[in-house]
């Protein structure tokens, strides 16, 4: 049986539970307690989440746990120094140790992310580089799992990450499993982004969104703003102003965040030369992707690949 510890501290958001569940429906699936989960805090007893309910939690000890996991809070406070020591103690007592949202900035506060690659919430991910610069922050990512060290993105993100242990644990077919009973897609991949080029347009009306569509199925076609407006069945100067208006972006940068969005899937699950990748997603050549993906992420094509290749491979 393995021992879980999920650490909470007064104000956690209560969201991190979902990362429970997980553990909690592979004793089911499985019909035995492979895992014991167990609350942790500095000072045990009832410590308040979020929104107000309070949880009862066994204080720091000597116990090793197989996996030690750092729930997330609504803000960034500094730790208390005893949490700070339990944690930076972490990586010599258990096999692994993970955080889930803004937990990645207390795994920081405590070194464990030096030199290592994280990920947390994307509203909270530059200021995480900000404050710890020898953290390799990837702002929009799903999960990360960098050695021992594991971080997660923000709210239902800790649940992929959970999948992912528990498929290190006993395979694909059990977290497939336990995907299924609680009722959300088998593990996104780590290397998924956290944003969505569509989503976050957010346009308004039928026609902008049948635009988007168009240059969603379209992405080899110039897509020009006349060929735009004319899957929207409205005049070029109409559909410039109106496609602003509800997107707040110009149709140009909407079309160059949809081919990066697609060229970014295809560097991360195929093993098709850049060149080809650069043709079929609208780029003239690689160099002008290559520009592209340094503005959207500040890495070149290159580095998605082999960062998601290493990831796998983990």
């Amino acid at each position: 049986m393995q021992r879980i510890g999920f650490v909470v501290f007064p104000g956690f958001q209560v969201m991190g539970f979902a990362v429970i569940s997980a553990f909690e429906f592979a004793n089911v699936h499985l019909g035995e307690k492979v895992y014991d989960v167990q609350l942790l805090s500095e000072t045990g007893g009832h410590i308040p989440a979020s929104m107000g309910m309070s949880v009862l939690a066994k204080p720091f000890g000597d116990t090793n746990f197989d996996t030690l996991i750092i729930g997330g809070g609504t803000v960034i406070e500094p730790s208390t120094p005893g949490l700070i020591e339990f944690v930076r103690r972490a990586l010599g007592r258990n096999r692994r140790v993970a955080a889930t949202c803004t937990g990645a900035f207390i795994l920081a506060e405590a070194g464990l992310l030096d030199g290592r690659r994280a990920t947390t919430h994307w509203y909270y991910a530059r200021d995480l580089q900000a404050r710890f610069p020898n953290v390799k922050v990837e702002e929009d990512r799903i999960f990360i799992a960098d050695g021992p060290v594991w971080t997660s993105a923000g709210a239902t993100a800790g649940i992929d990450l959970a999948l992912a242990l528990i498929e290190q644990d006993f395979g694909a077919d059990v977290a497939r499993a336990v995907a299924k009973k609680l009722v959300v897609y088998h593990r996104r991949a780590g290397g998924q982004s956290q944003f969505s080029a569509l989503l976050e347009l957010e346009p308004k009306s039928d026609r902008i969104q049948s635009a988007l569509a168009y240059a969603k199925r379209n992405l080899t076609s110039k897509l020009t703003v006349r060929e735009l407006a004319k899957a929207a069945h409205l005049s070029p100067r109409q559909f410039s102003r109106a496609f602003h208006a509800e997107t707040g972006q110009s149709p140009a940068k909407a079309v160059e965040n949809l081919r990066v969005e697609t060229a970014r899937l295809m560097m991360e699950q195929s093993r098709h030369p850049i060149e080809v990748i650069a043709r079929q997603t609208g780029f003239a050549d690689r160099d002008r992707m290559r520009r592209a993906f340094l503005r959207a992420f500040g890495q070149p094509p290159q580095v998605i690949r082999r960062n998601a290749r290493a990831e796998a491979a983990a």
